[in-house]
């Protein structure tokens, strides 16, 4: 370990060098620099130290710092869920535990324990700790889900996600409104015309997942089963191919961002989990859109996965 000094902001420092973390870290030679708190050197391994410095009001460097070593110690934890050292079920070190154990400040061993509950490898339980989560993550093969072999044999293209686990749908709605301008755009509808929107949330083993509402032209589908809760073996593609709309292409545009506080609760999101946003047009064989569908899914307990073609 290396050390010189230097200047930050008018303040007398000294540098250490450690490996793979560096900063400036002042020690308090100027008058009006109060250290309050401690400074812990932790040897990781035999070539890394991590340096820590605890104040009232950390500086940007700091916290900067211990940003990285709660990175460092969620890593370690989720190799240990990953190699199967910590089963589903298991809980994980508590605070006190990794503050003893890695030499860190409570702050840091709360980060690193939030890393893995917003990554959806681990859930918090009031009054008892983390736990790494039974959940196991949905695989969702896009091209596969979509096959007509699925649902033009009756089944829902949810069994293409889930196979034999249970799901429920919540909170369904089905009714008719003016389209909204942009649905209204996508399925070549003129200005307020109707649709029929049916908006649902999706639980797996009693889990909020996904939250989906779609879109269909009413003068096509207000006849049909469609229009009801329950659409049918195979669902809603199975009837608009029934009524001579088969959709046998779909486009999908998919992007990550963080949810509203709507969404949060809907979806019963932990503190820090993302949401994918995917629009989906069913488009019959001559091109014509018949459906959008905006779906809303739980970053933390979805894997994507994509079969292409070159």
């Amino acid at each position: 370990m290396e050390s010189q000094e230097g200047r930050v902001e008018g303040r007398t420092c000294v540098r250490i060098g450690v490996t793979p973390l560096r900063s400036w870290l002042p020690i308090g030679t100027s008058p009006c620099w109060r250290l309050r708190g401690f400074v812990a050197l932790l040897r990781w391994g035999t070539r890394r130290v991590c340096a820590k410095l605890v104040f009232g009001n950390h500086p940007r460097e700091v916290r900067s710092l211990m940003a990285e070593t709660a990175r460092e110690i969620a890593d370690e934890l989720r190799e240990r869920i990953r190699s199967g050292g910590l089963r589903p079920g298991a809980r994980l070190p508590g605070e006190p535990a990794l503050v003893k154990q890695y030499g860190v400040a409570k702050e840091t061993a709360r980060r690193a324990l939030t890393l893995l509950v917003s990554e959806g490898l681990a859930v918090r339980r009031k009054g008892s700790g983390t736990y790494v989560r039974e959940f196991q993550p949905i695989r969702r093969v896009a091209n596969k889900r979509l096959s007509q072999e699925g649902w033009g044999a009756g089944r829902s293209i949810w069994s293409a996600d889930i196979g034999d686990r249970p799901m429920t749908v919540v909170a369904l709605r089905v009714y008719e409104a003016p389209a909204p301008d942009d649905v209204a755009r996508i399925l070549e509808l003129e200005e307020g015309a109707a649709v029929v929107v049916r908006d649902r949330l999706f639980a797996v083993e009693g889990e909020p997942v996904q939250a989906a509402v779609s879109y269909l032209p009413a003068d096509l589908v207000r006849a049909s089963p469609i229009t009801q809760e329950d659409t049918g073996p195979g669902g809603t593609y199975a009837r608009l191919a029934e009524l001579g709309a088969k959709p046998v292409h779909f486009v999908e545009e998919l992007r990550s961002r963080m949810p509203s506080q709507e969404e949060t609760e809907r979806l019963h999101l932990t503190e820090g989990t993302p949401v994918v946003e995917i629009y989906r047009t069913a488009l019959t064989e001559d091109g014509k859109p018949v459906e959008v569908n905006r779906m809303l899914l739980d970053a933390g307990v979805y894997v994507m996965e994509y079969h292409i073609t070159g």
